[in-house]
């Protein structure tokens, strides 16, 4: 299929943006389930320290996806919640799946593509996931083409959903509370969840903070959709920030983050291999490449305003990080 022959969306209406009570709601919903992660400075080579990382490498499952999870799956009904939950995932979702379905004791799917890594493969069958490995198109299909309602699982849109935005927006804030001077926060983009939650909130908390999605070079989706304003494809090339490796962004989503994201900054690949370096020697932290975007990118940034990095993720391959680290 041509890329201009491809659905951009589902055909729903555009993503609500949640309100500060909503995501404040979700912060006591999911309160003593996740982690509230610090913020630590990050030890550089730079004389500034004024940059800082939210580490939701440290959530049990090592990711932030888990604090939408819990709180999308939380407000389920019991009737809904006994059916399974199912989600489409690169990964990390998918474990979060799995773990709060751990917490209910029910049973959980998720569609995965099939060229998942197998150490994050291997996370979710940890869970107790019951992994469906397909190619990426057939996924992407699968959630545009709304194939979830013929499945008897209560199914949750990992970008659009709007509790697993309020959920993924209790990041935003933290980052307040921590460091209400704060100027810019940087954040990972795939499908656009994390920072259309993270931006919705520091946006109602203080409209002058800047923030900056960033992508990889080779998958410069939400760059390209700001360029046409609308939700579009791209031709994606191979990353190894494969959590953020989504090449479309979608209709319904496009409104809000146009609304609560300031730009987009692009890193290459050896940028993130550099972060992921830096942040492993020097702040004793791992963290996968998706999850060194936001590194990369306020390194790149020429200026001393006290800077946020989300550190969203830490599921690498080990091969991969001794090779990048070696």
């Amino acid at each position: 299929m041509d890329l201009s022959d491809r659905p951009t969306g589902w055909g729903g209406s555009p993503v609500p943006r949640p309100s500060l009570e909503a995501i404040r709601a979700a912060r006591e919903r999911i309160l003593g389930k996740v982690v509230r992660t610090p913020l630590v400075p990050l030890h550089s080579d730079r004389a500034t320290t004024d940059i800082f990382l939210k580490p939701e490498t440290l959530q049990p499952i090592g990711s932030f996806k888990l604090r939408g999870v819990l709180n999308w799956a939380t407000r389920l009904t019991e009737a809904d919640r006994k059916k399974g939950l199912s989600t489409t995932s690169a990964g990390n979702t998918a474990q979060a799946l799995g773990y709060v379905a751990r917490l209910f004791d029910i049973p959980s799917r998720t569609l995965l593509p099939d060229t998942v890594p197998q150490n994050k493969l291997d996370a979710i069958l940890s869970y107790g996931v019951e992994p469906v490995q397909v190619p990426f198109d057939q996924l992407l299909n699968y959630m545009l083409q709304e194939h979830w309602r013929e499945e008897p699982y209560s199914y949750l849109n990992p970008w659009g959903d709007p509790d697993m935005i309020a959920g993924s927006g209790t990041i935003g804030l933290e980052i307040v509370d921590d460091l209400p001077d704060v100027d810019t926060v940087f954040a990972p983009v795939g499908g656009g969840g994390l920072i259309a939650g993270v931006g919705s909130a520091l946006k109602a908390l203080n409209p002058s903070i800047r923030v900056i999605g960033v992508q990889p070079e080779s998958c410069p989706t939400l760059h390209k959709a700001f360029e046409a304003d609308r939700g579009l494809w791209i031709q994606a090339g191979t990353t190894i920030c494969d959590g953020t490796a989504v090449p479309v962004i979608v209709d319904e989503m496009y409104p809000l983050l146009r609304e609560v994201v300031d730009d987009v900054a692009l890193v290459s690949e050896e940028a993130v291999k550099d972060a992921i370096r830096l942040v492993a020697l020097k702040n004793k932290l791992i963290v996968e490449g998706s999850g060194a975007l936001s590194v990369a990118a306020a390194l790149a940034t020429p200026d001393d305003r006290k800077s946020v990095c989300i550190l969203s993720g830490g599921s690498i391959d080990t091969e991969r990080l001794m090779e990048i680290l070696g």
